[in-house]
């Protein structure tokens, strides 16, 4: 006997393909997808307030007026 070759698509054999990632829906509440946002946009702050007492070489202390 000789081997039948395998077809190149796999929905010709009725295979299933694998699920592609899911991407997280946006959601109110204490969802991983609100977490990481937040988290994003708390390291874009923290860089920037890095960036703007460099320049300005003033703390953020002292824009508060605290120091």
């Amino acid at each position: 006997m000789t081997p039948t070759p395998s077809p190149a698509n796999p929905a010709e054999t009725g295979a299933i393909a694998p699920p592609e990632e899911i991407q997280p829906e946006p959601a109110f509440g204490w969802t991983p997808y609100a977490e990481t946002i937040n988290g994003r946009f708390a390291m874009i702050g923290f860089v920037a307030l890095i960036v703007i007492e460099l320049l300005t070489r003033q703390s953020f202390f002292s824009w508060l007026g605290l120091r």
